[in-house]
């Protein structure tokens, strides 16, 4: 069973995947994926470079993911420049875990753009978590970010409209994470068990 799991920044998409975890469902992380596709030495890191220049690149070699935000959250250009990077690259990877998989493994794909990129009709269920925007502006505050920079990353995103038209199923996560975990475990019960027979 292939489920596609999306939300929007701060909506506790990852938070969710965890939980599904831990109820015996494999994971694959596309911003994980992401970030292991641009480390030193790989192609990806390289074209990075070859399309943004080397003030892209820390002192230690490593992608400079500020520098790189710098210059793509306000320019849509440049954002689909690096997109069409490392999306690919991305794909590619997960479509390697995921056929890595057993047979009868439920696989979670955790993929935030996953209505921007259009996969959602590559998956057996659409998964989409959502909160508040007030609420999700909060936690990204308290993760570090200015809520001028969350705001401006929520709008670089699809709205909840958008990811509702794809979900097959959309938990809430307003609350604290034990009401999620409930939520997860309702889901789990009602879509995932019957589905494994």
């Amino acid at each position: 069973m292939r489920i596609g799991l999306t939300g929007g920044i701060g909506s506790g998409k990852s938070t969710v995947a965890a939980l599904l975890a831990e109820r015996g469902a494999r994971v694959v992380d596309a911003d994980r994926i992401a970030r292991e596709v641009v480390r030193p030495g790989t192609p990806g890191l390289a074209a990075v470079v070859a399309e943004f220049g080397a003030g892209v690149v820390g002192p230690d070699g490593a992608l400079d993911r500020a520098a790189l935000a710098s210059i793509v959250f306000g320019d849509p250009a440049a954002r689909a420049e690096l997109d069409g990077i490392v999306h690919p690259l991305v794909r590619a990877r997960a479509a390697e875990l995921v056929a890595a998989a057993p047979a009868d493994a439920v696989v979670v794909q955790d993929v935030p753009l996953l209505v921007e990129t259009g996969q959602a009709g590559g998956f057996d269920l659409v998964l989409v978590v959502q909160a508040d925007p007030g609420i999700r502006v909060g936690r990204l505050v308290d993760r570090g970010l200015s809520a001028a920079d969350a705001r401006a990353r929520m709008a670089s995103q699809a709205t909840d409209e958008q990811r509702r038209a794809v979900a097959d199923v959309v938990l809430r996560n307003d609350g604290d994470r034990a009401a999620l975990a409930a939520e997860v475990d309702h889901f789990w019960a009602e879509r995932v068990a019957p589905a494994l027979g």
